[in-house]
């Protein structure tokens, strides 16, 4: 089965042909760990361990590393902030992080490179693009200078005046051109930094991510990934350096972005006030339920989070939990993937129809009888595996509201559902019988109104 990939350099749908059959690389760029990330952080860990998953399906070995930014502007104004060393800060939220993560399903990269360890790594690159011509000297400063590569734009499909225009760049008296982007700058006495050839100072953003992708996977890559978001300037800055660093060699052969979550429609913003973090959410929803939603569309498209959006994912993995109630007494067989899910997830990871493939084998299993109920069962926890979803029993799940606050939700929803009878819209009066009968909650209507009943 060929995995299609759609790469973002060529704007096509490509088969994935790693350089090496027996050794996959794949490298996302991961979190800065100055605070708790925001949901549009989790998406591309989410997707593209489904990826890492896949992959891992159809090759002898995939090496993943999804790195740690812990040296950055922010992190130091944090850690200035509470009087404490970077590391401090860092350590914490990286914690934070894979905690996070982990609550979501995402399970850790194969490699977790933090920049800190990579120094001398930078520097050397660094000193290569100097030596090379590729990169400049200036008041303490080593910058890549833009011009020395024809392609740069490649990537984003834009001019460097079209660049320039849509980002912040600096301006300094120190550039030869203002696009050009810095490899090193100084540190003050106040500031970590490190010892170089151009004195005590601190990597610039950029640089950290190609010379963490050089030492753990070498100078040519199989797939970078990450947020659509870092396509200009990040990713085109580490195709520039590297790709010259490397006497012209190809850096990755294949770019993947994802898609912003929005929020309302807005862009997630903390000027705008509209930020939701990870950590706050998993205190509010079953952490399943998040995951769904954030593979709810493909991970190419944009995603408005809304709190209807999570309440679409309960009540499907009700749907899906109760199935699996209902064959509770059915041995748990272990079986591959089905295809039409191994296929959607083939294709450019194109999780809402495997989603949907996972909702009809559910509907298979629910009118399943006889011996077709033990290859149902397994088919149907095969499909969530695949999408790391029913990973639970079904009681665990159904347990998870217990108390005041469920039995107050559970009101509500039988009140809407007088409310939909009333107004003659008795497909959603249906629909709400059967999802609160999927959580075990049983529906009596009389003559004094509708009751309910916890099953068993």
């Amino acid at each position: 089965m060929d995995i299609q990939l759609f790469n973002s350099l060529s704007r096509q749908h490509e088969p994935l042909r790693p350089q090496n059959p027996d050794r996959v690389t794949f490298y996302v760029c991961g979190p800065t760990v100055y605070n708790y990330v925001h949901i549009g952080n989790a998406r591309g860990p989410v997707v593209f361990g489904l990826l890492a998953d896949l992959l891992r399906r159809h090759f002898p070995q995939v090496v993943y590393a999804r790195n740690i930014t812990d040296v950055d502007d922010k992190i130091n104004a944090a850690a200035a902030e509470q009087g404490v060393p970077i590391s401090t800060i860092t350590d914490r939220f990286a914690a934070a992080y894979r905690e996070d993560m982990a609550a979501l399903g995402v399970a850790p990269p194969d490699l977790e490179p933090a920049a800190t360890a990579h120094i001398p790594q930078m520097i050397r690159m660094i000193e290569d693009l100097i030596g090379s011509g590729h990169a400049y000297v200036a008041e303490g400063h080593a910058l890549f200078a833009v011009n020395s590569y024809a392609d740069y734009g490649k990537l984003s499909r834009r001019s460097t005046d079209e660049m320039l225009a849509g980002a912040r760049v600096e301006v300094a008296p120190y550039k030869r051109a203002a696009g050009d982007f810095v490899l090193w700058k100084p540190s003050p006495p106040e500031l970590p930094g490190w010892e170089s050839p151009w004195g005590r100072g601190r990597p610039g953003w950029h640089i950290e991510c190609s010379a963490m992708c050089e030492a753990h996977l070498g100078e040519t890559i199989d797939i970078h990934a990450g947020g659509v978001d870092l396509q200009f300037p990040h990713h085109e800055n580490e195709i520039a350096q590297s790709t010259c660093a490397h006497g012209g060699r190809l850096f990755a052969r294949h770019w993947l972005h994802n898609g912003m979550l929005t929020f309302g429609g807005s862009k997630m913003s903390k000027s705008v006030g509209n930020i939701r973090r990870v950590h706050d959410l998993l205190k509010e929803h079953p952490p399943e339920a998040l995951r769904l939603a954030l593979m709810s569309a493909h991970y190419r498209q944009p995603l408005d989070w809304t709190e209807s959006l999570i309440e679409q994912g309960l009540r499907t993995l009700d749907r899906l939990y109760g199935t699996l109630r209902a064959l509770a007494d059915i041995e748990a067989l272990d079986v591959a993937i089905p295809d039409r899910v191994e296929q959607a997830l083939a294709d450019d990871l194109n999780t809402p129809l495997a989603l949907a493939e996972l909702q009809k084998i559910a509907g298979d299993a629910r009118k399943s009888d006889g011996d077709a109920r033990v290859q149902a069962k397994a088919q149907l926890l095969a499909a969530g595996r695949a999408l790391g979803l029913l990973q639970q029993c079904p009681e665990a799940w159904f347990a998870r509201g217990v108390g005041a606050e469920d039995d107050t939700r559970i009101h509500a929803l039988v009140d809407e559902r007088i409310a939909a009878k009333a107004a003659r819209d008795f497909a959603r009066a249906d629909a709400i019988r059967a999802q609160l009968a999927d959580e075990g909650i049983l529906l009596e209507d009389t003559a004094a109104g509708c009751r309910w009943k916890r099953a068993g």
